[in-house]
């Protein structure tokens, strides 16, 4: 499969794995699962077919892994704005995590703090580098730190999801720097 065809089917996944199930006609259950087999009947029925191989490659090849595969399930790994429990278990993250913006995002999020945006939880990356990529889908990357350890020290709950993406209601201002 071409990369092009890959990019296109994991944006396709992402559309209705996190956000848009119903616009394909899909229901997810309360934890996010989604059947394989009616994910690529509905796939098809809206006029984007694609095999089991190929979705399997997609998720293989992913470099983000944004989705797992169990069997005869898919879900996205996190970052839906539908209402799902991944099941995810409160976690000590580490004393540092990152968050990738860009420059013109940089004032407000130092003055407001960091919020979820339409989505469940605000996304924290592990390294820098992963926030700097995650930064440059929009523009010129900037990588904000988070004092994640000073966090969870003064009560903020964090959850880690399958992919290594840190989760939080939000970051304060107090906790960020550039």
């Amino acid at each position: 499969m071409d990369e092009r065809r890959a990019v296109r089917i994991s944006k396709y996944l992402a559309k209705h794995l996190r956000h848009r199930p119903e616009r394909i006609g899909l229901t997810l259950d309360h934890a996010g699962w989604a059947d394989v087999g009616e994910l690529l009947a509905a796939c098809a029925a809206h006029g984007f077919p694609l095999t089991r191989a190929e979705l399997e490659h997609v998720v293989a090849v992913n470099d983000k892994q944004r989705y797992v595969l169990d069997g005869d399930r898919i879900r996205a790994a996190q970052g839906h704005s539908v209402q799902v429990d991944l099941g995810l278990s409160p976690a000590s993250p580490p004393d540092l995590l990152y968050h990738g913006t860009v420059g013109r995002s940089v004032a407000a999020i130092l003055r407001g703090g960091l919020l979820p945006m339409g989505r469940h939880a605000v996304h924290l990356s592990p390294d820098r580098e992963t926030a700097r990529r995650v930064g440059a889908r929009r523009g010129e990357p900037v990588v904000l730190v988070v004092e994640a350890g000073r966090m969870a020290a003064d009560g903020h709950e964090f959850r880690v999801s399958e992919n290594g993406v840190w989760l939080t209601e939000r970051v304060p201002p107090e906790y960020l720097r550039e």
